[in-house]
């Protein structure tokens, strides 16, 4: 019997062992993710760690010197991107995931600070535009900061992107009547509706409300893309049952 009670407390033992085993392994960082504190912040999505400089993967935020504006009143979207992600990061270490290198030779990688994701959270406060050209694993923060209308998605923006295609990072962008209003371009798909009725009415409608599902845009007819409402407002457009 005391042999019996031994063998079953040595199998309890080793058991509990492997189970510890286990999860210690399923816990610490991978071989190739790259971790430890930002030695170095350089804008809302890209940082180095050591000698390791990290550009955030599925996400663009606002340029270092890059404004938007509100109400016509521009303000440091860039900056306050920047100061978003050191709030978020603080002095904890990160785990990053590499996913890819771009052309400038940056690590793009997939970083956590005490497990959240900075990408995710970026995106959310609306200081960051999900990357759709090479991922859409953000788009669900980024429709969702935009029906609240968190950072940029308060005013008018042009999209990180189209900034750094014009090379006037440093500058407001959007103007009033540009062809292009906040970078409408860039919501095309996701955000606001611009419909044109049989009557030649001009209304919007915003993600979540109940015509937006079956409002179908073309383009080819006027229809348009939006990603404020303000935006859909100076073009003529107005919300369902106003006039």
């Amino acid at each position: 019997m005391r042999r019996r009670q031994r063998g079953i407390r040595t199998f309890g033992v080793v058991g509990a062992l492997f189970v510890a085993l286990v999860a210690a392994i399923a816990c610490a960082p991978r071989a190739d993710t790259v971790s430890g504190r930002i030695t170095k912040h350089i804008d809302g999505d890209s940082f180095e760690i050591g000698a390791t400089e990290i550009r955030l993967f599925g996400v663009d935020a606002f340029e270092g010197r890059q404004e938007c504006s509100r109400g016509g009143v521009p303000w440091d979207c860039g900056a306050a991107a920047a100061a978003k992600l050191r709030e978020l990061v603080g002095n904890r270490e990160l785990v990053c995931e590499p996913r890819d290198t771009d052309v400038y030779g940056r690590t793009v990688a997939v970083c956590r600070a005490g497990g959240v994701d900075l990408g995710a959270e970026m995106v959310r406060s609306g200081l960051a535009l999900a990357y759709r050209r090479y991922s859409t694993d953000y788009v669900d923060e980024e429709r969702e900061a935009q029906a609240a209308r968190r950072g940029a998605w308060a005013g008018e923006f042009t999209s990180p992107e189209r900034a750094r295609r014009s090379g006037r990072d440093e500058r407001p962008v959007r103007r009033a009547g540009a062809e292009d209003p906040a970078g409408s371009a860039s919501c095309r798909g996701t955000g606001i509706k611009g419909n044109i009725s049989r009557d030649g009415d001009k209304i919007y409608h915003v993600p979540g409300s109940s015509g937006y599902a079956a409002t179908v845009i073309d383009e080819s007819k006027g229809e348009r893309w939006f990603c404020t409402e303000a935006d859909a407002r100076r073009s003529g457009w107005r919300p369902p049952g106003s006039r």
